[in-house]
């Protein structure tokens, strides 16, 4: 493990990699504002049909109420309230006589909104859907949260990403996507109709999913390897962490383009902080030819973790011949294919990984993360209680995985997670709590195994890392459009949540090695070489993809 040996004499884990994991903390905190941001943003306020008589004073009989008015204006909807999206042609006068009956309005002629929607802002003062939505109410505004989740067509921005962190380096990727979230969401709140909108949350996605990758190849690319595990728990919980601030900062700000002033402006800071100290990998600067500024980042953290006489003794001739390995392998330009040409990769990292934790997770959690307001009356609250169980899961992931293995601990928690939604379609609607119940627990589940596939994919590094991220984006966008299909197929969403999580589990048990306690290989030439034991394949680390990606 060269590159390890050199991190060890730098100090190993010290007063800079904790300084690190705080910097890196606060984008990676930033991210689930920006993906869950349309809970709230675009939630849909209780409305009907706008109605000259019942809406223009100016046309309002003096001597009726505003109740009254109503009931000879609206029909009923389904749940008996005013309904949502029609309105009588002529007011129904025989529908104030106490007597009368369903027969009195249920033949009597009715039209879709003809002049608009009246909204109710007792929850939220404004949304996209009051503001900026098409003129008619979406079946599903949700639509938009789309482009927050990176639905460019065709791979998500991951394998992109993957190749401008390689191109440009670590440190340049992270301030450019952090200035670009930071721009185009501000660009939001002065979006004039729903395409502008939707284009900037499309450019954002861009720069989202860089920082998700940028912080964990950073962390990992300076952290040892017996602290690896620590460092991505650590960045997780900050995800969670995220998640609670999102709840009670949209409590506090009711208005869409407050909310989203709030969560952007911050990127700007993020983007300062990191480009005053924040180092560069040095690994990659070796790897791409540039050993006198990998020997000053590492004498940088040398004295930052007090270790002062390392300045001495690391040199630019110690830095080439220990990476001597990794930089022949460089020269080779390894690219996205050596995935699936490599034995052990293909038949176990690629299946395990990529199609049932990636995008099976994926689906499952954003179905059930973008739907509050069909969880719950308090979305706040719920936001609330999500981001502490995650909290918790994520939090407790390392001590699980010492004790029951990674592969049945990622199985488990999966099935778990389905059992969890299917539940919930048991659940009559009259049990509030108890729906609530299963739904956070189903997302406890899913963060104790998102943080692992995390630590897994963070062993490929970029290049793999890029792939998992496509896998994982494609079922992110899958997952919200399932739920599109309520209204034709209730069930189907519910029951595609539940049973693909399930189903992945079961690809788990077969095909993920087992690597509980075992050391991780450095390069694919380790891995290639190390021998299974029981039918057991060992993890990669960082410098398996570090050249090549």
């Amino acid at each position: 493990m060269a590159f390890a040996e050199l991190l060890e004499r730098a100090g190993g884990v010290g007063l800079f990699q904790a300084l690190q994991v705080f910097t890196l903390l606060l984008p990676s905190m930033l991210v689930p504002s920006q993906l869950l941001m349309e809970n709230f943003s675009a939630a849909i306020p209780g409305h009907r049909c706008w109605v000259h008589m019942l809406d223009n004073s100016s046309e309002a009989p003096a001597n009726l109420t505003s109740k009254a008015l109503l009931t000879v204006s609206i029909p009923p909807g389904p749940n008996q309230e005013p309904h949502q999206c029609r309105r009588f042609r002529q007011p129904q006068w025989q529908l104030l006589d106490p007597n009368a009956t369903a027969t009195n309005w249920s033949e009597a002629a009715t039209e879709p909104c003809m002049d608009g929607w009246v909204y109710d802002r007792s929850t939220f003062t404004s949304t996209i859907v009051a503001e900026v939505s098409p003129p008619a109410p979406l079946p599903n505004p949700r639509l938009s949260c789309l482009a927050s989740q990176g639905c460019p067509p065709g791979p998500s921005p991951g394998p992109s990403g993957a190749c401008l962190q390689h191109r440009f380096g670590r440190k340049p990727s992270l301030s450019w996507c952090c200035l670009q979230v930071a721009l185009a969401n501000t660009g939001t709140t002065f979006a004039s109709n729903f395409l502008i909108y939707c284009g900037l949350r499309f450019l954002s996605a861009f720069g989202v999913a860089g920082i998700i990758m940028t912080p964990v190849t950073l962390m990992v690319e300076w952290t040892t390897t017996r602290r690896r595990a620590v460092a991505i728990t650590m960045l997780g919980c900050s995800y969670s962490l995220g998640q609670m601030v999102l709840g009670a900062l949209a409590f506090t700000l009711r208005d869409w383009r407050t909310l989203q002033l709030a969560v952007s402006m911050p990127f700007f800071a993020s983007l300062c902080f990191c480009n005053r100290w924040l180092p560069e990998s040095a690994r990659w600067l070796i790897i791409v030819g540039k050993p006198d500024q990998a020997l000053q980042e590492l004498r940088k953290v040398a004295r930052i973790n007090g270790h002062k006489q390392a300045t001495k003794s690391l040199t630019v001739e110690v830095l080439l011949t220990s990476m001597e390995e990794e930089v022949a392998a460089a020269q080779a330009r390894r690219s996205l294919l050596d995935l699936f040409l490599v034995p052990k990769l293909r038949w176990r990292r690629i299946p395990s990984l990529a199609l049932p934790c990636s995008f099976s997770q994926m689906v499952s959690y954003y179905g059930l993360v973008m739907d509050l307001q069909n969880l719950g009356s308090d979305i706040f609250l719920l936001q609330v209680l999500f981001g502490a169980v995650d909290l918790l899961g994520r939090a407790t992931t390392t001590f699980l995985f010492s004790f029951l293995g990674h592969r049945m601990t990622l199985a488990s928690f999966q099935t778990m997670a389905g059992l969890s939604i299917l539940a919930n379609v048991l659940v009559p609607q009259d049990l509030p709590t108890l729906r609530l119940v299963f739904a956070v627990l189903g997302k406890g589940c899913f963060g104790i195994t998102v943080t692992r596939v995390w630590a897994l994919a963070s062993t490929h590094r970029m290049t793999a890392d890029g792939f998992l991220q496509s896998a994982g984006r494609l079922g992110a966008v899958t997952g919200p459009l399932i739920r599109m299909t309520r209204q034709a197929a209730p069930l189907l969403a519910p029951i595609s949540y539940g049973v693909i999580p399930m189903a992945s589990s079961l690809i788990l048990l077969l095909f993920l090695p087992e690597t509980q306690g075992l050391p991780l290989p450095d390069t694919i030439q380790d891995l290639e070489n190390q021998p299974e034991l029981a039918g057991l394949v060992i993890e990669m680390t960082p410098a398996a993809w570090g050249a090549e990606s």
